[in-house]
């Protein structure tokens, strides 16, 4: 399928260019969010006439994501979730509480900007990115931990994810039996 794209998408084109697409794509993501109309003679017209008012918007839209982009970037943010000793999670954090605590936190952030692979499922201090405009895109640093004085520990270095790290306890080598002369002298007669 053939579309014009109504606004710059990553991997795939600028405003205003005629692009090829899976059906798909196209039917279920593009056309109905706006982002793209069908290549035809009577759409490119309609871009024409509005591309000005599409350049404003987007000129807009990024200039409000820039502003933000400048409050965030670099920031960090602490979760509290369960997790056993070895540090693995009850569960995972995913896009959705990502954008839940950064909202918390007074900025407007929705889960689909936030650029995750795959769900986090492990304590201790991850870097992600969160992408607000096409062209603007931040990174945060979220301190995931049990309890937020675990948090502070770890943002001074230490690594939580040990039974001995998270208890307190140092471990201590074990001590050096004496080997019993005797006993070795008995077995080789």
């Amino acid at each position: 399928m053939k579309v014009i794209l109504l606004e710059r998408i990553a991997r795939l084109g600028q405003m205003g260019d005629t692009v090829t697409v899976k059906d798909g794509f196209g039917r279920n993501f593009l056309l109905p969010q706006g982002k793209a109309l069908r290549a035809n003679e009577a759409n490119m017209a309609r871009f024409e006439s509005q591309r000005a008012q599409l350049e404003a918007r987007d000129l807009e839209r990024k200039n409000e994501a820039q502003a933000v982009a400048d409050k965030l970037n670099g920031k960090s943010f602490i979760v509290v979730r369960s997790a056993g000793e070895t540090g693995q999670l009850y569960g995972s954090v995913s896009t959705r509480d990502i954008a839940d605590v950064v909202t918390a936190e007074g900025f407007s952030v929705n889960r689909n900007q936030v650029d995750l692979n795959h769900a986090i499922k492990t304590i201790g201090i991850h870097t992600i990115s969160i992408v607000l405009h096409a062209e603007v895109s931040v990174t945060i640093t979220i301190n995931i931990a049990r309890t937020a004085e675990e948090a502070l520990r770890q943002e001074k270095g230490e690594d939580l994810s040990t039974a001995a790290a998270i208890y307190g306890i140092e471990e201590q080598p074990l001590a050096d039996e004496p080997e019993d002369e005797d006993f070795d002298d008995e077995e080789n007669a």
